[in-house]
């Protein structure tokens, strides 16, 4: 273990932003998505920024989305979604093939593969 944060073996702000865009490339592109994507508008610029500017401080640099705006609270964020485990599923696989893309360290997946599905489970709100 490098004592690095996921932010520092990323790339900083460059390596995030790359994650961010990546894991919508994946939502895009997978037929297995296709159910997450359709809960999201057309074009998918802003949602990746939001990510982007949410994983940015989650994954130990600046909190730029907290800055921007304010309390972070992913529940009130996705309640009119129908998230179940396949939908939960569905972003996890996404994720996962973007920390593929962008050639994430093992030390990363390892420092965030059970928090990102703790949290993805979490919005879960179909059971």
């Amino acid at each position: 273990m490098s004592g690095k944060t996921p932010y520092e073996l990323l790339g900083k702000e460059e390596g995030v932003r790359a994650l961010a865009k990546a894991v919508y490339e994946a939502m895009d592109e997978l037929p297995e998505a296709e159910t997450i994507r359709q809960m999201h508008n057309e074009s998918l610029v802003d949602i990746q920024q939001k990510l982007f500017e949410y994983l940015n401080g989650w994954l130990g640099g600046p909190h730029l989305y907290k800055q921007k705006y304010g309390k972070v609270c992913l529940m009130d964020q996705h309640k009119p979604f129908a998230i179940g485990e396949a939908e939960r599923d569905q972003w996890l696989l996404c994720f996962d093939k973007a920390l593929d893309k962008v050639n994430a360290p093992d030390e990363v997946r390892n420092m965030v593969r059970e928090p990102i599905f703790s949290m993805a489970n979490f919005l879960v709100n179909q059971r």
